[in-house]
């Protein structure tokens, strides 16, 4: 990769130390929903030559749920790793270093000597923790940063230029000890990015270029409250911040990351935005686990990559619905069934004018082929609105290992199994058929799928069924 180019010389930023908080009220006036403002120009996309994720599942991730055992982190962390399949698109994977568990957990991994992920510690800004870094043998951490006056003036009871003289001692702290640090500027996106966050951020590019450490900066919508539209202003604007620490404050695109959560319903939206406009590394984590409404989802940012960028050699997608299924059925994580790409009715209709459809062509209402990149055929559900349509789709599925043909919707079987599954609903059902229900039904009105000889199909010479209507040979 090119080395960064700053577009311009950068100009001294100045700390605006003050004496009282700005809450920036007029964006966040807490008696009401926060206000989304808009300037009239916009940032043109400007893209990372680079782009990838790391993971926070074991860390923020962590922070919201019932703890993982030693083992259950160790085996997700394998999964990551098949997933990244040595890609380097996945490329870090953040640990708490405080708790024998911490640290166990931590031996576990680093056992595996992966390349991908690469294990990172994170700390608070304390010098002491520093020791814990070094003593697990970790090359990077991140390190808590607040950045807001919320935080700065409310949490730590310091003035911003205090906060920053702290910071930055800390910072030095662990470039003494060869520790890589990544500085989380925790609740950026509520924060005086002029008056802190950007001379902050330029005064650690100044100690980055006197030594070959490359500091990393996390930049984090700690709240939620992010805009990923090109005209949003900021403190909010995902675009506008990204390029100015890019433009103004001289932060190379690969030293900077984005950590989002979803409050607002726009952690991965604002995820992509940061990708989009400078920001080269999206953290994420696993089932959008994390603080309150979770953090940007580490599946959805894998098949943003590769609509954006194309399927690097090794990433193995299949992966992601394997780690789903361990963390529904070993870790107790629940997953909504209409979660995207991981749910159980992800890909599944109930809705006759679908099944139909699906019938016809799969392509029709199956955006792209999910057995093929997920391991998982389209899936359909019956009920009183799936029609003839949704159970003939349900035969195929089911049953497609016995008789070796395909039904349509005309065939006489499967309109004797649809007026069954309707007299249920006309009775009072409120329930969708079960996949015991349904094989009953067609034992009845279908019995010739079941009893066909061995090495007869049917619809085929020698089967039961040759000419029988409604019967498409494959």
């Amino acid at each position: 990769m090119a080395p960064f180019t700053p577009l311009r010389p950068h100009p001294r930023l100045r700390l605006q130390d003050i004496a009282e908080p700005d809450l920036i009220r007029e964006v966040f006036p807490y008696s009401a929903v926060p206000r989304s403002e808009f300037e009239r120009d916009e940032m043109p996309l400007s893209a990372a030559p680079e782009l990838w994720i790391t993971d926070t599942t074991f860390r923020d991730g962590q922070q919201a749920r019932e703890p993982y055992t030693v083992e259950q982190i160790r085996d997700i962390f394998d999964l990551l790793h098949r997933l990244d399949g040595d890609s380097g698109l996945i490329r870090q994977c953040e640990f708490f270093l405080y708790s024998e568990k911490d640290r166990a957990a931590l031996e576990a991994v680093l056992s595996r000597n992966y390349r991908y992920p690469e294990v990172t510690g994170w700390i608070r800004a304390v010098k002491s923790d520093f020791q814990l870094v070094k003593g697990a043998g970790l090359k990077e951490t991140g390190i808590l940063t607040s950045c807001s006056d919320y935080h700065i003036f409310k949490k730590l009871s310091l003035t911003r230029g205090q906060a920053m003289r702290f910071y930055l001692d800390v910072i030095d702290a662990a470039l003494d000890a060869g520790i890589t640090p990544r500085c989380h500027f925790e609740d950026l996106t509520r924060a005086d990015v002029h008056g802190f966050a950007l001379p902050f951020a330029q005064a650690l590019m100044e100690r980055a270029s006197q030594g070959a450490v490359p500091i990393k900066i996390r930049l984090c919508d700690t709240m939620g409250v992010g805009l990923p539209w090109p005209a949003a202003a900021l403190p909010r604007g995902v675009p506008k911040l990204v390029r100015a620490f890019v433009d103004e404050a001289g932060v190379p695109p690969s030293q900077l990351e984005w950590h989002g959560h979803n409050d607002l319903f726009k952690a991965h939206a604002n995820s992509v935005a940061a990708w989009l406009y400078g920001c080269a590394a999206i953290n994420a984590t696993l089932l959008s686990t994390g603080e309150r409404t979770g953090n940007s989802p580490l599946e959805g940012a894998v098949m943003e990559y590769l609509s954006l960028a194309g399927r690097p050699q090794g990433v193995d997608t299949r992966v992601l619905t394997e780690t789903a299924t361990y963390m529904r059925e070993v870790c107790g994580v629940p997953i909504p069934a209409g979660y995207p790409l991981l749910g159980s009715e992800f890909n599944v209709t109930r809705a006759g004018i679908h099944a139909d459809g699906l019938l016809k062509d799969e392509e029709i209402y199956n955006v792209f082929d999910t057995e093929l990149l997920l391991g998982r055929p389209v899936g359909v559900g019956v009920n009183d609105k799936s029609g003839v349509a949704g159970v003939a789709l349900w035969v195929n599925q089911a049953l497609k290992g016995k008789g070796g043909a395909r039904l349509d919707k005309h065939h006489p079987g499967v309109a004797a199994m649809h007026r069954a599954v309707q007299q249920r609903y006309l009775a009072g059902r409120a329930s969708s058929m079960t996949q015991d229900e349904l094989m009953t039904l067609a034992r009845e009105h279908l019995p010739e799928l079941f009893e066909a000889p061995a090495g007869a199909m049917a619809g085929q010479p020698g089967g039961r069924d040759q000419g029988r209507p409604g019967l498409t040979p494959r």
